[in-house]
């Protein structure tokens, strides 16, 4: 796959990413089994969404020049995988959270996974040439 080819994938990617950030407070409320970690009105919970809903704007703007913004495509790369990861631990470990499992736990892996993917390194995202030799 060429670099063009994966740096399309990826705009897609991280517009899609973006956008289930900014779900997640619909999601919350739709769905709290599998994605609210309390019920109720929870200070917690709203800061949580306000983090994710500005990191949901940040990856959009990122899919306008992805290599311009590789720093914080890999920061949620690996945010993504560690918080799932404690997530996953922490729905095993505590009755009733069963549910993350099938939510937001494979939503931050699947994230992680896809954009590791198609997220060049650092040494081969050398700008590909346009047509006009630029």
């Amino acid at each position: 796959m060429t670099l063009v080819d994966r740096l399309r994938y990826l705009r897609v990617i991280l517009v899609l990413a973006g956008l289930a950030c900014l779900a997640l407070y619909p999601l919350m409320v739709s769905w709290p089994s599998g994605w609210a970690w309390h019920v109720d009105h929870s200070d917690y919970s709203m800061m949580i969404v306000g983090i994710y809903a500005t990191l949901g704007v940040f990856l959009i703007l990122a899919a306008r020049d992805p290599l311009a913004n590789l720093s914080l495509i890999w920061f949620v790369v690996w945010s993504s995988a560690v918080h799932g990861a404690i997530m996953a631990v922490q729905a095993v470990n505590q009755p009733g959270r069963m549910g993350h499992l099938a939510g937001d736990v494979p939503a931050l892996f699947i994230v992680a996974v896809a954009l590791a993917i198609f997220t060049p390194r650092a040494k081969s995202a050398a700008r590909p040439k346009t047509d006009n030799g630029t």
